[in-house]
């Protein structure tokens, strides 16, 4: 039981529990240290059952403890104020005409407020195991020696016996007088002296019966009046033997688990004592580092004020010189002095030729200086209006210098973020973060097969920019990803998970190859190869008005330029909803080129241009598998023909639904799988499968898109040939 002492202190008093009491929050506090505090709250009332106040000679006020002594009684205006707030009664108010206000208790351990209800601490349970196990302390160590009488006279004798209805301890002759014989008193059985005087048992506070059950619900031990009350309606209870089974179960299981691991806890103390180490030695070199820097500052500072000082200095002297000089100037203008006094000698002269030699040049000399005279103005200016200073964006910076904080979690794009050939990830800082100096990413397979130990996780460290590629992705994975950012405070925290399907084979790469087939006049291939648009024209607006009379629509076809001979491909493309009809798919080359090389026009825009299997055609009745799949696309909407077999969600328990239409989604997918003979159309954002139709795979298949009236289809661009934007930020180059 030694350093055992720490956990058998309560926060209030610091010294051991007496008759400690069980808060909400599973704190423990002694009673009365529990009532001084309620008393130092202004609570009054709800400091328990006053039956449960010693009610011998001992609970005296001289014999109580010390620490009653110190309450501190609420003052006469805050108890007032309680009175009127609805604590006690006061004339004129009915008793629980008001709602009864809950007590609220500081707890020192949890530093928060608990809530004891409407009783208070007349409500909680005493803590007896707690008070077994102090006593067995108090007696292993032997704290406080010898016990004492609770009545002596000072100095009090050695106590021999004890009295648990008196709730105190006697020595013989103390015993006697206050148990005289012939009284009530005197039936008491007296027991071994002890400091807490106990109960038989665990009582009900509210009901004062033995608790017979444990409700799981709210956690706290019922009697069995409580148990049949409202309060528990339809709570889990068991009985108190199988509450108690459990937690010493749970309890035996933990310690027997901390003690059989004795090594690992001396091992993290070891850590923890290296770490508290290294942690003095980082902290003090923290600290030198930022005295160094503002040290630093410091000279900077002294260094500017010398120069400016510096500068200040040589403008003064300097107007004080050209000051100097307009005064020496102006005193020689004086009566009798200087140039003056010169040129009134000058004007005695009488000597006409001496006279005309001296007074030219006097003459200018003495013109300019009343020249000056009438228009004065100081040489310089007194004032250094242009040596202040502004110092506010520097006292800012200043004042708001402080440590560097690591960056936030970034928020990845999910709207750039996707996977194709490669998986292109793109994320962003929130707007007020901290920068990052490079971030690192991570991933893994959700669907890789389970290996023991944590998750692992692949990396990618220091990525500069805000995007990065992540090569050869397996197919048909699960990947889930995440990133962080990195500055000189060190890693910030990761960004919320984001997971992404992966094509379910290899990505097919192909350009539209529009050489061939009717009405090339009416397709426009773009540059790259990569997207083709349907323009209807005159022709098909000068048709439409014949269009009752036999007029024919004729269909646009563009292949792509590759053909597949083996293996599963995948590729997706995406279809402009505002397209009329528009057919994506694949077939046998020979069987388009024979059907679409100077075919025939025809009569309907309902039409379908391949004679094979169609998402809209009719049911098959020859078990041959056609030379065409296409998936019928118009006006935003996907049909989805009752002759295919689509996936779930779509074919009932006796067999295919009938023809629906679902929304367009931003991309499709399909998925040839040549050994097999089937085609698979599918949501190329969540890869959900909308339709898997048979295909005749007797020669080579390449992809189709075909058009009536107007429409357009752009390829999805391979995420590997996807040009990195450079994009310049705070004069750092940074690739988007």
């Amino acid at each position: 039981m030694k350093n055992m002492e720490k956990e058998l202190l309560c926060p209030v008093c610091q010294e051991m529990y007496k008759q400690p009491l069980v808060l909400p929050c599973t704190h423990n506090v002694c009673q009365a240290c529990a009532r001084e505090v309620l008393g130092q709250q202004g609570y009054m009332g709800h400091g328990g059952d006053p039956s449960s106040e010693p009610t011998s000679p001992a609970s005296t006020p001289s014999t109580r403890s010390p620490r009653l002594s110190r309450r501190t009684l609420p003052k006469p205006d805050r108890l007032d104020r309680l009175l009127k707030s609805g604590f006690g009664t006061y004339p004129g108010r009915k008793r629980g005409a008001l709602h009864p206000q809950v007590v609220m208790f500081p707890c020192p351990a949890c530093q928060g407020d608990v809530e004891l209800g409407e009783r208070g601490l007349a409500g909680l349970f005493r803590n007896l195991t707690l008070e077994r196990v102090v006593e067995r302390y108090r007696q292993s160590v032997s704290v406080g020696g010898a016990i004492l009488c609770q009545l002596c006279k000072p100095p009090p004798l050695e106590a021999t016996k004890g009295c648990t209805e008196c709730r105190a301890t006697f020595c013989n002759e103390c015993f006697k007088l206050f148990h005289p014989w012939g009284t009530q008193k005197a039936q008491h059985e007296p027991t071994l002296p002890t400091l807490s005087f106990r109960p038989k048992g665990l009582m009900c506070p509210d009901h004062k019966e033995e608790v017979t059950h444990y409700c799981k619900t709210c956690q706290r031990l019922v009697c069995q009046l409580c148990r049949v009350r409202r309060t528990h309606g339809g709570h889990k209870i068991t009985p108190v033997l199988s509450a108690y089974q459990a937690l010493k179960d749970k309890l035996t299981k933990s310690v027997t688990y901390i003690l059989g691991n004795q090594d690992t806890v001396q091992t993290q103390i070891c850590e923890l004592e290296e770490a508290a180490r290294h942690t003095e030695v980082s902290g003090q070199q923290a600290k030198e580092e930022v005295s160094q820097l503002v040290r630093g500052l410091g000279a900077v500072l002294e260094e500017k004020r010398v120069s400016l000082l510096q500068a200040i200095e040589e403008c003064q002297q300097e107007r004080l010189a050209r000051l100097s000089a307009q005064i020496q100037e102006h005193r020689s203008l004086l009566d009798g002095s200087g140039l003056v006094g010169y040129a009134q000698e000058v004007l005695k002269e009488t000597d006409q030729p001496c006279f005309v030699q001296a007074a030219k040049q006097l003459c200018n000399r003495i013109s300019r200086a009343a020249e000056a005279l009438q228009t004065f103005r100081p040489a310089a200016s007194s004032s250094f209006r242009h040596c202040q200073l502004d110092v506010g964006r520097e006292m800012k910076l200043l004042t708001e210098l402080n440590f560097l904080q690591v960056p936030e979690a970034p928020v990845i794009d999910t709207q750039r973020t996707f996977a194709y050939d490669q998986i292109f990830l793109c994320w962003r800082l929130p707007p007020h973060s901290p920068p990052a100096w490079h971030y690192t990413v991570e991933f893994r397979r959700t669907d890789a097969p389970a290996q023991p130990g944590p998750a692992r996780w692949q990396r990618r460290e220091e990525v500069r920019g805000t995007s990065a590629l992540l090569e050869n992705p397996d197919t048909g994975s699960v990947y889930v990803l995440r990133v962080r950012g990195c500055n000189k405070a060190g890693y910030g925290e990761y960004s919320e998970d984001v997971h992404l399907h992966t094509p379910p084979a290899a990505v097919l790469h192909f350009f539209l190859d529009g050489r061939w087939g009717t009405s090339r006049e009416r397709l426009a291939i773009s540059k790259d190869q990569r997207a083709v648009r349907s323009v209807p024209g005159l022709p098909l607006l000068l048709a439409a008005e014949r269009l009752l009379t036999g007029c024919h629509l004729s269909v646009d076809v563009v292949l792509g330029d590759v053909a597949v001979t083996q293996g599963r491909s995948y590729w997706a493309c995406a279809v402009d909803p505002a397209s009329y009809l528009v057919k994506v798919g694949v077939g046998l080359e020979s069987k388009l080129q024979e059907s679409f090389q100077g075919a025939p026009d025809v009569i309907s825009p309902r039409y379908d241009p391949d004679s094979g299997h169609d998402s809209g055609a009719e049911d098959a009745t020859v078990e041959a598998s056609p030379p065409f799949a296409f998936l019928t696309i118009g006006m935003g909407k996907i049909l989805l023909g009752s002759g295919a077999s689509s996936n779930a969600g779509l074919t009932g328990r006796d067999g295919p639904a009938a023809s629906c239409t679902v929304p367009l989604p931003p991309r499709l997918g399909i998925c040839l799988d040549y050994e097999r003979g089937r085609v698979s159309f599918l949501d190329a954002v969540s890869f959900r499968g909308l339709l898997e139709c048979p295909l005749d795979c007797s020669g080579p298949v390449c992809p189709a898109f075909c058009f009536i009236g107007g429409g357009a289809v752009q390829l999805q661009e391979p995420v590997g040939t996807k040009p990195e934007r450079k994009v310049t930020i705070g004069g750092f180059a940074k690739l988007d």
